[in-house]
């Protein structure tokens, strides 16, 4: 791991999905699915590929932050950085004046997630192994390392967060073994966009049973009769045995929310995610009391700034499913403090996947978090979104309504150059003749 990282590049690539309302929900009605792309280059040839996940207007914003990071990473080597994977972490993050712009949140926080996927990508590529791999093959002391448990200690020490992993080598073979099998369970947002018509939930709900799928989000959150005829409609479609989540990005008031998810209960469905703003740990809380005793939970997570957040929701018994994010959060290091503080708090972890690049790799942190943390596969999915892969190197492989594991090496969220010259932002061709038009 001597490779020597030369220079850092970074892209704004913007995909339109918003001419299809793919992606459109109550709050973001028109999100072109967009990435900061980084390439890291180094001394040996490897690279290193990563990104961050935005939609659309911004992302130079994010562009420019990841170029005011790069000082920090160029001219180091891969050894220097894993072998205190911490300190690295904590350089990008605690920066006496980038700081400031955070800490840890926002447009930076971003940034340093695009960065630090990068790295991870790099490192699994030295090792020769898929990222899920490498994580599961350490040894629990070097996961351990990675971690920042500055402001979690409270909740999560060094030594619980190690007695998790270590007590969790009992049969973690045979579910590595599962794994290579059958893959991880999925569930599917693809079939009821808000911006779909009601010809165009039917035929993807068909054809996503024919597949089958057996666990569907709708999103919600415009108008309450429109939602309570399309969450009926697609209840129908799907079935009483089947599952339904409800997803109403953020769009209410506390209040708001409780008594418009009342109105929602008659189709069952096992959570609302973000019914209010992300950062309300209280707001959270109290409907997830006001809903426990209509069977449904609260799920969040994809705008949760960073660990100490997902620690006060956790403390509050604010959700009762976690989302983690692979790009809102500082990247794996961070997102490994949040899945052992949920499984300490026995809260199962149902990733957010809805977005460009997300899914290929969101499935790497999942995949652990069961062979190496939970060991447990009930109430827990991975969210699955069908758009876009086909720009990706190597692209998520759903079977069976299940994440089949990957084998490359890497992270894999290498975009295929071709697609980035296509779609980068304003000079690919792609939005040359959206600017024509």
């Amino acid at each position: 791991m001597l490779q020597k990282i030369t220079s850092l590049t970074v892209r704004d690539v913007r995909f339109p999905t918003s001419l299809e309302q793919h992606g459109s929900d109550a709050m973001h009605t028109d999100p072109d699915y967009s990435a900061a792309y980084v390439v890291l280059d180094t001394d040996s040839g490897l690279k290193g590929f990563g990104l961050t996940f935005t939609l659309g207007k911004g992302t130079e914003i994010v562009v420019r932050a990841v170029q005011a990071l790069a000082g920090l990473v160029v001219g180091k080597s891969l050894h220097d950085i894993v072998s205190n994977f911490r300190g690295f972490y904590r350089l990008l993050t605690s920066d006496g004046q980038m700081r400031w712009l955070g800490p840890e949140k926002g447009v930076i926080h971003l940034a340093t997630a695009a960065v630090l996927n990068a790295v991870w990508d790099l490192w699994a590529r030295v090792e020769g192994k898929p990222l899920w791999k490498l994580l599961v093959d350490m040894d629990p002391k070097q996961i351990i390392s990675c971690i920042d448990f500055r402001y979690i200690t409270d909740v999560l020490t060094e030594e619980e967060a190690l007695g998790i992993l270590v007590n969790a080598k009992e049969g973690k073979q045979q579910r590595e073994d599962l794994m290579l099998n059958q893959g991880y369970p999925a569930y599917t947002t693809s079939c009821a966009w808000l911006g779909y018509s009601d010809q165009q939930l039917k035929q993807l709900c068909t054809d996503a049973l024919q597949h089958g799928w057996t666990r569907f989000k709708v999103k919600v959150g415009a108008d309450l009769e429109d939602d309570i005829r399309r969450c009926r409609l697609i209840r129908q479609m799907i079935g009483p045995s089947n599952t339904l989540m409800i997803d109403a990005n953020q769009r209410w008031d506390v209040a708001e929310a409780i008594s418009w998810v009342t109105r929602l209960a008659e189709v069952k469905p096992l959570w609302i995610e973000e019914p209010t703003s992300p950062d309300d740990i209280l707001g959270h809380a109290a409907i997830s009391k006001a809903l426990a005793p209509l069977g449904i939970g609260v799920a969040s997570g994809e705008q949760c700034h960073n660990r100490v957040m997902f620690k006060q929701f956790l403390q509050a018994s604010a959700l009762q499913f976690v989302q983690i994010d692979s790009c809102r959060l500082g990247s794996v290091n961070e997102n490994l403090a949040v899945l052992l503080m949920a499984h300490k708090f026995k809260v199962p972890v149902c990733p957010h996947a809805g977005g460009v690049g997300l899914c290929e790799l969101v499935q790497h942190l999942i995949l652990f978090d069961y062979i190496c943390v939970s060991a447990d596969l009930s109430g827990r999915m991975c969210e699955y979104v069908d758009h876009l892969h086909e720009h990706f190197a190597s692209p998520v492989v759903i079977q069976n309504a299940h994440y089949l594991t990957p084998k490359d090496p890497g992270y894999s969220c290498e975009m295929l150059e071709s697609s980035v010259k296509r779609h980068e932002y304003p000079d690919g061709d792609v939005w040359k003749l959206q600017i024509n038009k």
